[in-house]
């Protein structure tokens, strides 16, 4: 073995190699641009001999193999401490700094010196310390989505999964979108089946709930809606860290759980028999054996945590003050969340303002209400006001029955009297 500039090299050697026609064959067809990829497979060699042939100039006959480095002791030192300070866990980084000490080396090389470190780097990062909290003190909340049959036909459903983290009871509530409304829409719904409020509630930074982050200081700044509704459940808000889901690991298995284990591939009528698919797989889920406690969690939830909610709030504020901007279709209707509202025909093409409340649709034209609608959550329905469409409907005339010839004055005995007399 012989040491330059800081690597070890051990002496090349002469080994017999393959036929010299293959040889002149990955020259020729590497000169004409193929790949080593296409070549081996051409050529029935390994992809590995064809890159050597292509790097270095041997002849047909012997091959001289690349030299076999690695890192002397003091380099391999080096690089390690170049490794977790200045390159930060960068082998890439690490090479590049070892070559301007004028040490030469292959990031593999690199990679093989610190391999030990970045396993511990990557153990750091994966492992968790699992947070277990008291009863009644924190809900988790996450939002997941899934393709569903529904009618016959593929609707994307996003579905808000709550996990209360002491018992492990779980919420969870389809809807045809994601925005703040249907936030805080589904949080209280997941409050009033548990009965209770708790004293924390642990989100992620979806922009419905958290509309900036201080990194500096870690401060939160929480969307302004989101921040009423929880003032007015008297629940204090909080979110993971950015890039750490596993904060909230609960409601993450949550919500494979139910994409899993309650919906799988199970189609559905209508979205009302989705949602009373899940309602009666809550139960279900209460009663399991949870994997991490041993206990069903509705166990756990009767005997140490319903006593130590607090309780609901007598009069809520509304949960929903989604308001949209939409323009009336040439059938007269708008769309929200693929459900399709009808609007007073002359409207068309026009820009109306729609409120979506928990259980109405207003919409507005200017300051004007044209049109109010019982909501539905049904995808693709039509929610129709045949009002709307006074005066665009067309007569069909084959349907009106002609008058009678009494109606005109004349009845067919005086044209029978008539044609009689005529024919004397």
């Amino acid at each position: 073995m012989e040491l330059e500039a800081g690597v070890l090299v051990s002496p090349a050697a002469e080994v017999p190699v393959i036929d010299g026609d293959i040889v002149s064959a990955i020259r020729n067809l590497a000169s004409r641009g193929v790949g080593s990829k296409t070549i081996a497979r051409q050529l029935g060699v390994a992809r590995n001999t064809v890159r050597r042939y292509r790097r270095e100039p041997v002849t047909a006959g012997t091959q001289v193999r690349p030299s076999a480095r690695k890192l002397s002791a003091p380099d391999r030192q080096t690089a390690r401490e170049l490794y977790v300070s200045m390159a930060a866990g960068n082998a890439v980084v690490v090479r590049r700094l070892l070559a301007e000490r004028g040490v030469v080396v292959s990031e593999r090389t690199i990679q093989r010196a610190v391999a030990d470190l970045r396993r511990a780097q990557r153990a750091a990062m994966l492992a968790t310390v699992r947070m277990e909290t008291a009863p009644g003190d924190q809900l988790q909340i996450d939002f997941g989505q899934k393709r569903i049959a529904i009618g016959g036909i593929a609707v994307r459903v996003f579905l808000l999964v709550a996990v209360l983290s002491y018992s492990r009871r779980l919420f969870v509530k389809a809807f045809l979108n994601e925005r703040g409304d249907d936030w805080r829409e589904g949080i209280a719904a997941a409050l009033r089946h548990f009965g209770g409020v708790p004293r924390v509630l642990l989100g992620d930074n979806a922009r419905a709930l958290v509309v900036g982050r201080d990194r500096a200081t870690g401060t939160v700044s929480f969307h302004p809606a989101y921040l009423a509704f929880c003032r007015d459940w008297d629940v204090q808000p909080r979110a993971c860290a950015p890039y750490r889901a596993r904060t909230k690991g609960k409601t993450e298995a949550g919500v494979k759980f139910v994409k899993r284990n309650a919906l799988a591939e199970l189609t559905f009528g209508s979205f009302a028999a989705l949602e009373q698919h899940l309602a009666e797989w809550m139960g279900l889920a209460d009663q399991r054996r949870h994997g991490t406690t041993r206990e069903a969690p509705l166990v756990r939830f009767e005997r140490d945590e319903r006593a130590q909610l607090r309780p609901l709030p007598d009069r809520a504020l509304p949960r929903r003050v989604q308001r949209v901007r939409r323009r009336v279709a040439l059938d007269a209707f708008v769309d929200i969340d693929t459900v399709r509202y009808s609007v007073p025909h002359r409207l068309v093409r026009d820009h109306v303002d729609v409120a979506v409340a928990d259980d109405r649709v207003e919409i507005f034209h200017g300051a004007e209400l044209v049109a109010t609608h019982a909501r539905s959550t049904e995808p693709f329905a039509r929610v129709i006001n045949p009002q709307h469409y006074a005066g665009l409907w067309r007569v069909n005339a084959q349907a009106v029955a002609p008058p009678s010839l009494a109606a005109l004055g004349r009845d067919l005995a005086d044209y029978a009297a008539i044609v009689a007399e005529n024919s004397r």
